[in-house]
């Protein structure tokens, strides 16, 4: 009987759709003990004698791959996969999938909750108040103001529409034109540079790859427009976050929304966290209980298709694997 283990915290140990998927395809399933992300020492442990994982934070290196000879499958709830080392998996014969279309209306609503409490100051306020203090600085508004979207895949396209509601107009960088959504949403594309002087908002929607690491640094925050508000839900290294300390403690930059960091959990000194106009969330973005729900059963799918003969294109990142590829 083959076995999936269950990575992913928020399911690990819970009943659903997924596990369901995975038990009537004959798959055992094991959920090892850890926090939310698993711990290598778990990991080690336990996948070796698996032929699937349904992953979610957890870091799966090269030397972890090779000491899992079973391992056919790994199949991430969520759409990045930097956690994961592909060409490793590849080079093992491995197949990784991602679950895309299934959270990018969460990440939106996350990214928007960010950006409410940045310019209404809801963090802060309730800091305060809870203190004993009562500060009734004048909020910032959002209607007449210009959103950036640095990428414009399926999450920035779920900003669009929460952008009009809002009274904004919408602006987006994206390497991959598409004149039809642009015309029906209102979209003007600019590059990243001039996207940068126009909003009020700059939002990040791009995937971590050698080639946007640290895209967001000194000279790109400089671009910005005084008084405007950066947001990340993508992924930490996008952004160099020592030269975004500077530029909110300069003013330059009124504030900024963070749902990730480069080292998760960030340590408590770190200077992003110090400051009052800076907003932190946990890297839950993309983590409600409905986008959980569809993650891990897309994710189990595609587990369940692999090992049934069938190949899920749409999910598979490294389809060079696929020649031949039988489980």
């Amino acid at each position: 009987m083959p076995t999936a283990l269950i990575g992913a915290g928020p399911i690990r140990n819970r009943p659903g759709p997924f596990r369901e998927l995975l038990h009537r395809a004959g798959f055992r399933t094991i959920d090892p003990e850890g926090g939310d992300v698993l711990p290598e020492s778990s990991l080690r442990e336990a996948l070796p004698g698996c032929e699937a994982i349904v992953a979610g934070g957890e870091r799966l290196p090269a030397d972890l791959i090779a000491a899992c000879p079973r391992l056919r499958v790994i199949a991430r709830t969520g759409v990045g996969y930097d956690a994961v080392d592909v060409p490793a998996a590849t080079e093992r014969g491995v197949v990784v999938t991602i679950t895309p279309g299934t959270n990018q209306e969460s990440v939106a609503e996350q990214a928007f909750g960010l950006l409410l409490a940045v310019t209404r100051r809801v963090a802060l306020n309730d800091r305060l108040i809870r203190a004993g203090g009562w500060d009734r600085t004048i909020a910032l508004p959002l209607r007449g103001r210009t959103l950036g979207l640095v990428g414009l895949g399926r999450i920035g396209r779920a900003m669009v529409p929460r952008a009009r509601a809002f009274g904004m107009r919408v602006l987006a960088f994206d390497a991959v034109p598409d004149p039809a959504f642009d015309a029906e949403h209102q979209v003007g594309r600019r590059s990243l540079d001039d996207l940068l002087a126009e909003s009020d908002v700059v939002s990040l929607h791009l995937p971590l790859t050698a080639s946007t690491l640290d895209l967001i640094d000194d000279a790109r925050l400089s671009r910005m427009r005084p008084g405007s508000i950066l947001l990340n839900t993508a992924r930490g290294g996008l952004v160099d976050e020592y030269a975004l300390h500077r530029a909110l403690l300069s003013g330059h930059l009124a504030g900024a929304g963070l749902d990730v960091y480069k080292v998760e959990p960030p340590p408590l000194d770190h200077p992003l966290v110090a400051l009052p106009n800076v907003v932190s969330s946990p890297h839950i973005g993309g983590v409600d209980t409905l986008s959980m729900a569809d993650m891990a059963e897309m994710a189990a799918r595609c587990i369940v298709d692999l090992k049934e003969g069938r190949w899920p294109a749409d999910c598979v990142v490294n389809p060079e694997v696929g020649p031949g590829w039988a489980w």
